[in-house]
């Protein structure tokens, strides 16, 4: 049966069937890399509500600092699996990096306006519109990635040019934005509403612009563990779908788990727009990012989605 045309009931049902019919004899101890950031409540939040022990995983949650970090902790064995932005994940199968999306990560809310990533300027800054940030800084958390070609296709549609803009790689774009280093910045939950909270203006949904319903971020392993081990990522995916599903249907509760691992203030955990959590991945939006990704440089190839995608 195409997992794609079912339900999210109907496969959490047969994930539950499945996680519940072979487990090993003893728990595995599976340690998975993770991002500081909303995309990855769920596995938080799923491992809170013992999904992961339901199906004979012992998970450790290790964060990491950024995306590109993570390819190579999975690689060498030190993460069992790891949550990345999609951007650098088809970055790496167009060098034949040997990684393998295993199950979803998060997606866009696909609302103009309403997002949980967006393009910002301070209150007092005299620009309106994402075209006029072309000749400009932007701060983006990495050269070359999601924020990058998002930031991009904003400017190209509002009709500036995008190959002007002066992109600043920076752990903290926010802090960039509020001390005026740059024009602008690329922000997400909670940095978002943090800023929205003292004036900054949304002047793009750079999400959004490149697709309304783009899957942001996936979980990954390695080609060897898919190999040696596919019993494991069978359970390790059945554990975080049942998570995704959860997620999907109880914001309140993920707004907890975020306290669990992110330092929120209660106005702004109340006043964040969360992502979405469909389990399964939007092809279409990913095949748009990909030849993007490809128009504006960030992959020397288009990435085969075949060789990446669950």
């Amino acid at each position: 049966m195409n997992r794609c045309a079912l339900s999210v009931g109907a496969v959490v049902v047969l994930v539950l069937a499945a996680g519940c019919g072979s487990p090993t004899a003893t728990a595995n101890a599976v340690t998975v890399g993770v991002l500081p950031v909303v995309d990855v409540a769920p596995i938080y939040l799923g491992r809170a509500k013992g999904f992961f022990a339901a199906r004979k995983i012992d998970l450790t949650l290790e964060t990491a600092k950024a995306g590109q970090a993570m390819i190579p902790g999975v690689l060498d064995g030190h993460f069992h699996f790891g949550f990345c932005p999609v951007t650098t994940l088809m970055a790496a199968r167009t060098r034949n990096v040997a990684v393998k999306g295993v199950v979803n990560g998060a997606a866009s809310t696909g609302k103009e306006g309403a997002d949980f990533g967006a393009l910002v300027v301070a209150k007092d800054s005299p620009i309106r519109s994402a075209r006029a940030l072309a000749d400009r800084r932007i701060a983006v958390t990495a050269l070359k990635g999601l924020g990058d070609v998002s930031v991009r296709e904003s400017v190209r549609k509002a009709g500036g040019d995008p190959a002007t803009i002066d992109f600043v790689a920076t752990d903290a774009p926010q802090a960039e934005l509020e001390q005026g280093k740059v024009d602008a910045a690329w922000l997400v939950e909670p940095s978002l509403s943090a800023v929205k909270a003292k004036g900054g203006r949304v002047v793009a949904s750079a999400f959004v612009d490149v697709a309304k319903n783009l899957t942001v971020g996936l979980y990954f392993t390695s080609a060897k563990l898919l190999d040696s081990d596919p019993d494991l990522v069978r359970r390790f995916t059945d554990g975080m779908l049942e998570s995704l599903a959860y997620a999907d249907a109880h914001p309140e509760e993920v707004r907890q788990a975020l306290t669990g691992y992110l330092r929120i203030d209660d106005a702004t955990l109340e006043a964040m727009t969360l992502p979405r959590w469909p389990i399964v991945p939007d092809r279409p939006s990913l095949e748009r990012l990909a030849a993007l990704g490809k128009k504006d440089g960030l992959f020397t190839t288009t990435p085969n989605l075949d060789d990446l995608l669950p």
